[in-house]
């Protein structure tokens, strides 16, 4: 019996590996890395830490007590100080040089970051292969005509692939402020209560040089170059707010994405990959809903408006630090990261399985065609010596007619009229020859190959070793 909510995106919709980056397991054992990192880079400028106790930390890094901290918790209040006691008790050699000069933001803060950088990873390789899928698609696609559409109301023709083109560029732009925060992430570092690292000059007798150089050290031992420069007792709150925006960009790429992909399937044109033995309605037993498609736009829409929340708490950080931040980042950071892996774990699914239906894209075109190509038809017959604005007037009311014909469920007939209508000097294959749809796409097919030549095969090519990944959706 399941008496207690389940966060559906840890039951239904994240990947194991980011659940697994967001785990308790990852999160202290990080906990217990930094310890060794700091008592290590200690070591190294002089306090009195010897290897065994050093060795003694290292050998207990990953078998985390979590009973003994957990009930230490109940007693201190407070998480940090009960794993320090939980680590203590399994490395007693240890225990008193656990946590040495630090502050609680020291392993809460740094081990936040660290978590971030590694989602980022999750989340980039994930996004790097919807935009290989894409490619794909938009290539194998991009000299198929399609009605264009804005406000979604037939206009010009595009071409499936280069409408693909749209979804990729929101995504590459995603990928470069993807990039960029993951290349200027700092850590916190080691600045002590309020960040004038005072316990570290008093530990280091005021000798600042190891103190700086204490700061670099436990840096390089967890993989950054560097940390901020300055800080209260955490890090600038803002660090939240600029990752989660890249979180919240992808996000609305997607729904994009997906809002586009529910309308065409509407119109019966593309349609998400639906399986054998998938059941669109439980009462409709011929319905075919785009359900993975539905799921991105939810999850999005939950991202993008989470996504205010580290703005808030930024801005709300007084002086040093407050707590009121606390709480709420134990659910933001981590549930945004997960709903994008989830968001991406579909996109690539969907995006690899795309149905196109040409025949009906094919029908749709020539619905509007002859409206659209009126202005050819009036131009080569004026050439002809037709008189302009007498053909005009006639294609305007043979267009009300064949409109409202439309409308009223008939055929469109515009080109028959025009057709049998000697004004226009024109025979009947002169006209259906203009309305072949691939006369009106313009540079579609080659917008496509220069698009994806020039700017994304250069970004897949730089990730080529993590591309062909497949998502498994669990529902």
């Amino acid at each position: 019996m399941k008496e207690y909510y389940e966060n559906p995106l840890i039951e239904r919709y994240a990947s194991k590996e980011m659940l697994t980056n967001f785990s308790p397991q990852k999160k202290f054992e990080t906990w217990r890395k930094l310890w060794i990192a700091l008592a290590e880079a200690e070591k190294e400028l002089g306090l009195p830490i010897t290897r065994e106790q050093i060795d003694e930390m290292k050998s207990h890094v990953s078998d985390i007590n979590f009973d003994d901290a957990e009930e230490f918790e109940k007693n201190t209040r407070h998480d940090v100080m009960a794993h320090v006691l939980a680590f203590g008790k399994q490395c007693p050699k240890a225990k008193p040089i656990i946590h040495l000069g630090a502050t609680s933001a020291f392993v809460g803060d740094n081990t936040d970051i660290i978590l971030m950088k590694d989602g980022l990873g999750i989340i980039k390789r994930k996004l790097i292969n919807v935009i290989n899928n894409l490619k794909d698609f938009a290539l194998k696609y991009k000299d198929l005509p399609t009605l264009g559409f804005t406000h979604f109301q037939p206009a010009q023709l595009t071409t499936v692939g280069k409408r693909a083109c749209l979804w990729i560029q929101d995504l590459a732009t995603d990928l470069g402020d993807l990039e960029y925060q993951e290349q200027n992430l700092m850590l916190r570092g080691v600045k002590g209560t309020t960040g004038t690292q005072a316990s570290f000059m008093k530990l280091f007798d005021n000798d600042e040089e190891k103190v700086k150089k204490l700061d670099s050290l436990v840096a390089a031992k967890m993989g950054f170059e560097r940390t901020f420069p300055i800080t209260g007792q955490t890090y600038p709150r803002k660090l939240d707010s600029r990752v989660l925006q890249v979180l919240q960009s992808i996000a609305e790429s997607a729904h994009k994405f997906a809002v586009d992909i529910r309308l065409l399937a509407s119109l019966k044109e593309i349609e998400e990959p639906f399986e054998e033995k998938q059941i669109g309605s439980s009462a409709m037993a011929y319905k075919r809903n785009p359900m993975r498609c539905e799921r991105i736009t939810a999850l999005s829409r939950y991202v993008i408006v989470n996504g205010l929340n580290p703005y808030i708490t930024a801005s709300n950080q007084w002086f040093e630090r407050t707590l009121d931040d606390s709480a709420n980042r134990r659910i933001v950071i981590p549930e945004c990261f997960l709903a994008v892996d989830s968001i991406l774990n579909i996109y690539m699914n969907v995006s690899r399985g795309l149905v196109v239906n040409s025949k009906v894209i094919e029908k749709h075109i020539f619905e509007e065609l002859p409206f659209m190509a009126t202005e050819n038809i009036l131009m080569e017959a004026v050439k002809r010596g037709g008189d302009r604005q007498e053909l005009h007037e006639v294609i305007r009311m043979y267009s009300l007619e064949a409109s409202r014909d439309v409308k009223q469920g008939g055929d469109n007939k515009l080109i028959e009229k025009i057709i049998k209508d000697g004004r226009f000097r024109l025979n009947e294959m002169e006209i259906r020859q203009m309305l072949k749809p691939e006369n009106f796409i313009g540079r579609s097919s080659n917008q496509v190959v220069d698009y994806i030549s020039q700017f994304i095969d250069p970004i897949l090519e730089k990730y080529k070793n993590i591309l062909g990944e497949t998502a498994y959706l669990k529902v």
